[in-house]
């Protein structure tokens, strides 16, 4: 059954593949050896990809860097808050936005998430009049209620920074992810619904922020004037701040640009496949698919599920081998050593706090990689491979019932 499992199982955690687009312009930098943003005095390929990515979305400004985490630091240090000052996250997400708080000199604060994987906005409230800004993190693309997340941080004017990392192509109200706060942070690492290795980019509509973060990321001397608009700001912070040197290099871009016009069918290949797996799941009595939000229409390139009803830690260990057998690798967050996602394994900040709902929460969230590569035939197996390693587990008997007949 293992071999048999292993050899039919779709490979889920190979990249989103290049497009061909992209080899003529990467020989092309190769060859001239011009790999630096800011060489060329105008059409440099990170700049063209700003341009292209800031009209994807919907905003005035976009600035390309070397990756989400830069883009969130970036955004918090543009904020000018003071040192220590309280920064609430969702206690899901992944390790590198509370490190990104911290590298800002400011306080991670976690706010409990259910177990639709969204922020418990009660708990939100509660600890939102002692913090000075708000990152949200839409983890794995799940949409907290963005209404109401804005309703109480705009009447306290506290600005808010979404982490749309897992969010290109997701829409709230047909509002693009990431233009709903102050910033938009998004990512290009090799598992994103754009694939550059590595690589990041932030959006704003906000040309003070914009400036501030164009600097900051390395914009030294007069590179600022390579980008467009924002004079007056420019001239108002050179020198004034610290250079961060964040920058993405021309080759990344070259790899991203010919990704973008192909976002949209990557976002309804997804959504379909996200959508065909999660009927069959929420078909087993031992598995649930938190449904979406109203307001949302998500971009999914993954799928997250519950083992639902009591389950015992050696039974979902359980679980994770049927489904291995199967060829389906699946991660539970909170039973994974050292997982990034658990927000007791950031020891970084200090003693966990007690998030009970978080906890359980991740203790049964369940989390398996949906490409938008993937056949509906393929798409098929893994979630007969899921059920069946639940049914295996919670019900052995009819499980082997089911298989000899």
């Amino acid at each position: 059954m293992a071999a048999d499992g292993q050899s039919l199982a779709p490979k889920t955690y190979d990249s989103e593949p290049i497009p061909e687009a992209a080899r003529a312009e990467i020989d092309r930098l190769l060859s001239s050896g011009d790999l630096f943003r800011y060489t060329a005095a105008e059409g440099a390929p990170v700049s063209l990809l700003e341009q292209e990515f800031a009209d994807l979305l919907g905003s005035k400004y976009a600035l390309a860097v070397a990756s989400c985490s830069a883009a969130l630091f970036l955004a918090i240090k543009a904020l000018d808050l003071p040192r220590d000052a309280k920064i609430l996250i969702p206690a899901f997400t992944f390790a590198a936005v509370p490190s990104a708080v911290v590298h800002a000199d400011c306080t991670p604060v976690l706010v409990e998430v259910g177990e639709n994987y969204r922020v418990d906005m009660a708990d939100f409230a509660a600890k939102l009049d002692d913090a000075s800004a708000v990152l949200i993190s839409h983890m794995r693309g799940h949409t907290s209620d963005m209404d109401a997340i804005m309703a109480l941080c705009d009447a306290r004017n506290i600005p808010v920074i979404e982490d749309a990392a897992h969010s290109l192509g997701t829409t709230w109200h047909g509002k693009n992810i990431g233009t709903i706060g102050k910033v938009g942070c998004f990512s290009f690492q090799s598992y994103k619904l754009v694939n550059a290795g590595e690589g990041g980019i932030l959006i704003t509509d906000d040309p003070e922020i914009a400036a501030r973060c164009v600097i900051m990321s390395g914009a030294y001397e007069q590179n600022w004037k390579k980008h467009p608009g924002m004079q007056n700001s420019y001239m108002l912070w050179q020198n004034k701040l610290p250079l961060y040197n964040m920058r993405m290099q021309n080759l990344s871009a070259a790899v991203i640009r010919p990704q973008l016009p192909e976002v949209a069918t990557r976002v309804a290949k997804g959504r379909a496949g996200h959508d065909r797996v999660a009927a069959e799941l929420n078909t087993s009595a031992f598995l649930t698919v938190p449904p979406a939000l109203a307001a949302e229409q998500r971009a999914p390139d993954s799928i997250q599920f519950n083992l639902a009803g009591e389950w015992t830690d050696a039974q979902a260990f359980a679980f994770q081998a049927h489904a291995k057998q199967r060829g389906v690798s699946v991660q539970i967050f909170g039973l994974t050593e050292g997982n990034a996602r658990a927000f007791w394994n950031w020891e970084f900040l200090g003693p966990a706090p007690e998030l009970p709902r978080t906890r359980a929460m991740l203790m049964r969230a369940c989390d398996v990689r949906l490409p938008t590569r993937l056949t509906e035939s393929e798409l098929d197996y893994i979630a007969t491979a899921l059920t069946t390693a639940a049914a295996a587990v919670k019900a052995p008997l009819k499980s082997a019932a089911i298989a000899s007949a």
